[in-house]
C-alpha cells in the first residue's frame, strides 16, 4: 500500500497537468512558479578545488586549513538536500543553476558550482530531462544566470548539451505574454532556458537574461525580505514579465564567523522557513 507521503509526492509531480481547465490558458507569467536556490547544491564535492568565483581571502583560507576548510565551506554552502528528481517530484519547476569550468581539467567538463564544485552539468540535465519524459504535462524553467571560467568554447558547448539532452522539448524564445501551459503542450514544450549572457541572441531557444529578472535583497533581516520582495512584485506584475522572487536570507561574513561551524541550517534556515510563511501571508 502507498504511504500518504507516496501519493503527495506523486501529486506534486504532476501539479500542472493537475490544474483546472481554467488556468490552462493563463500567461505562466502570472503563476506562482516554486523553485530552489542553488537548486544543484545537494551535492558538495569537498575534494574539488575552490571554484574561481572565490575571493582571494576564502582562497588562502582553504590552502592553510585544506580538508576542515572545505568541509565547513560546505555547511554554508548546501542550500538544498533534494537532489533534482526528488527536487522535481515534490513539485519544484525553477532551477537556479551557475556553471563553472574546473582549473586544469584535462576533460574540459562543465560543472555546477558556487564555492566549491558540484556534479556535471550533463548529469544534472539528464536527470530533469528523464523526469520530464516521464511527465509530459509538466514544464521547467532552467536559470543559467552566472558562468565561472567560461569561454565562448564552453558556451557553444553548454548549447550542443542543452539540444542533445532536451530537443525537441525546448521552447523557442516568443513573448512571455505568449506562454501558456496550453501553448506549451500544444507545441510540446517542455523547457526554457534563461541564459545571462550575449550568447542568448544567438540561439533561439535562449531566452536572454533580462526576462528572467532575479533582483536580490541580500539582508538577514526577515522583515527587510519582506518590504524588498513586495516592492519588487508589484513592479513586475506592471511589467509583465517573469521574474524570480528570491525569499532568500543572506548571512554576512559576521554571521558566517559567528557560526562558522553550525552551517547555514542552523543559522538561517529555521528562521527563513518562518519568513516564507509570512510572506506567503503577505501576499494573499
Amino acid at each position: 500500500m502507498a504511504s500518504s507521503h507516496g501519493r503527495s509526492d506523486l501529486r506534486f509531480a504532476d501539479w500542472m497537468a493537475s490544474l483546472p481547465q481554467s488556468m490552462h490558458t493563463i500567461p505562466l507569467t502570472n503563476l506562482a512558479i516554486p523553485g530552489s536556490h542553488d537548486s544543484f547544491s545537494f551535492y558538495i564535492d569537498e575534494a574539488s578545488p575552490v571554484g574561481p568565483e572565490q575571493p582571494e581571502t576564502v582562497q588562502n583560507f582553504v590552502s592553510v586549513f585544506g580538508t576542515v576548510a572545505k568541509k565547513l565551506m560546505r555547511k554554508w554552502l548546501a542550500t538544498q538536500t533534494m537532489n533534482f528528481t526528488s527536487q522535481l517530484e515534490a513539485g519544484i519547476r525553477f532551477f537556479d543553476l551557475r556553471i563553472s569550468t574546473k582549473p586544469r581539467d584535462p576533460e574540459n567538463e562543465l560543472y555546477f558550482a558556487h564555492g566549491l564544485f558540484s556534479a556535471t552539468v550533463r548529469e544534472g540535465l539528464e536527470q530533469i530531462s528523464s523526469f520530464l519524459s516521464a511527465h509530459a504535462r509538466e514544464v521547467v524553467f532552467l536559470d543559467f544566470n552566472h558562468f565561472y571560467g567560461m569561454q565562448n568554447l564552453h558556451h557553444e558547448k553548454l548549447v550542443t548539451m542543452l539540444k542533445e539532452v532536451f530537443g525537441e522539448k525546448l521552447c523557442p524564445v516568443v513573448f512571455a505574454q505568449e506562454v501558456s501551459l496550453q501553448y506549451l503542450w500544444e507545441k510540446e514544450y517542455q523547457v526554457l532556458v534563461f541564459y545571462h549572457h550575449p550568447m542568448a541572441l544567438e540561439v533561439p531557444f535562449l531566452w536572454p537574461g533580462q526576462m528572467m529578472p532575479s533582483p536580490w535583497a541580500n539582508t538577514t533581516d526577515p522583515e527587510k525580505l519582506i518590504q524588498f520582495l513586495q516592492a519588487s512584485i508589484t513592479d513586475r506584475r506592471r511589467k509583465g514579465t517573469f521574474f524570480v522572487s528570491q525569499v532568500v536570507l543572506t548571512p554576512k561574513a559576521s554571521t558566517v564567523m559567528k557560526g562558522v561551524a553550525s552551517g547555514l541550517r542552523e543559522t538561517i534556515t529555521e528562521r527563513c522557513a518562518h519568513l516564507c510563511a509570512c510572506f506567503c501571508a503577505h501576499d494573499r
